[in-house]
């Protein structure tokens, strides 16, 4: 047990420090060049990782996914960081920044937008919408949203505001966060290999990446909500001639009568 405290010791001074750097560094007007990144990565090295993701994965707009790609990279490039223990913090980021958006949601995310959500252009019968479209499609959008910036940053908050079961929505959420860290991670890490000091390369590349899993994965959901809503089209049609179908046998035999 005392290899368990000396990690969990030495993980808590990095996180100290990662925390106390970037609170001296970060003010509302600043933005996250890639040297504050860098200098978080050295001084918090996997907290910094597990931080960063889990800020953003919590509905804040942050760098989780730069810094995934920036610590891949140098997970390649300098080796003072393992590619799995990489992998690891930013999946258990993505699952922890998830489940406070959705428990932020779940709780009080209604009455803010109850509230609040003329501001943004919500209305009533958008939530309601919204209510029906999780019902239907809430496993499939928390799962493939991991990989949309967007979807990443609002998923989990949307899927508590509108009540998805939890345990429904940590399975899907831990297969995508999962999925989603071992790509961008691996992504990082071949790059890493390949173009050794050029990280803007990889960004740009990671960028295209994010650009086309982001039209796949919009493409698919309008392909399924298409399907579905057709089928139930087809359903309702089919149903409405069989009754109309009994009504004219009905009027038939009272015809004959």
């Amino acid at each position: 047990m005392v290899w368990l405290f000396d990690f969990f010791r030495a993980w808590f001074q990095s996180f100290t420090q990662f925390v106390t750097y970037l609170t001296s560094h970060l003010t509302p007007t600043a933005t996250f060049s890639l040297h504050l990144l860098e200098q978080s990565l050295a001084l918090g090295g996997y907290p910094a990782i597990t931080f960063f993701v889990m800020i953003e994965s919590m509905g804040v707009p942050f760098p989780g996914e730069t810094m995934l790609l920036l610590a891949s990279f140098y997970a390649a490039t300098s080796h003072q960081l393992q590619i799995p223990l990489v992998i690891a913090s930013a999946a258990l980021g993505a699952i922890l920044g998830d489940n406070i958006g959705y428990t932020i949601g779940r709780v009080g995310g209604r009455r803010l937008l109850e509230r609040f959500g003329r501001y943004l252009f919500i209305k009533p019968a958008h939530l309601a919408s919204a209510d029906r479209f999780f019902a239907q499609h809430g496993d499939k959008t928390v799962f493939f949203g991991r990989f949309t910036t967007i979807l990443r940053l609002w998923a989990a908050f949307f899927a508590g505001v509108n009540h998805m079961h939890w345990r429904t929505f940590l399975l899907y959420n831990a297969a995508g966060g999962i999925l989603w860290s071992i790509l961008y991670g691996t992504l990082g890490y071949v790059a890493g290999r390949i173009f050794h000091d050029n990280f803007t390369q990889i960004e740009r590349m990671a960028g295209t990446v994010s650009g086309v899993i982001a039209f796949v994965v919009i493409s698919l959901l309008v392909l399924v909500i298409t399907f579905f809503w057709l089928r139930r089209r087809q359903a309702r049609a089919l149903h409405a001639q069989t009754d109309q179908q009994e009504q004219e046998q009905e009027q038939a035999r009272s015809g004959s009568v």
